[in-house]
């Protein structure tokens, strides 16, 4: 005979039965570095154009992205000016002034870029604060 004072327990729902919870604000950590480190490399490719675009559409919803989205800019912005200067002494230099900022463009774009990939908050150096 069974017992009908025991009391009834409900069936389990295996974890991956769950519905996934949309209405979560925000983004997944990958994301936010995903998008911090196109604002990187994004100064490779487009100079400031990139990264401005990104900061702006994401600035609200992650510190994350509005911190590199600020250095990758302050650094583009930088980048610029030292192009613009290199560019007059090019004819003085023979142009190993613009190769040399190109250069030292590029590696610190790869550099900042692996950083936030891997969650690190990185600071260019030689660059000027713009964007506070």
């Amino acid at each position: 005979m069974s017992d009908d004072t025991a009391p009834l327990e409900e069936p389990k729902e295996p974890d991956d039965a769950k519905v996934p919870d949309d209405s979560k604000k925000g983004m997944s950590v990958k994301d936010e570095r995903m998008l911090a480190m196109f604002c990187h490399l994004g100064g490779i490719i487009g100079g400031f154009i990139l990264p401005l675009v990104i900061w702006l559409i994401k600035k609200d919803e992650s510190k994350y992205i509005d911190y590199h989205g600020k250095e990758a800019l302050n650094f583009q912005i930088t980048m610029l000016i030292a192009h613009l200067v290199a560019g007059t002494l090019a004819c003085f230099t023979f142009g190993l002034t613009t190769i040399a900022v190109l250069v030292i463009s590029i590696v610190f774009c790869v550099m900042a870029s692996m950083a936030a990939n891997n969650g690190e908050y990185y600071r260019y150096p030689m660059c000027i604060r713009f964007i506070q």
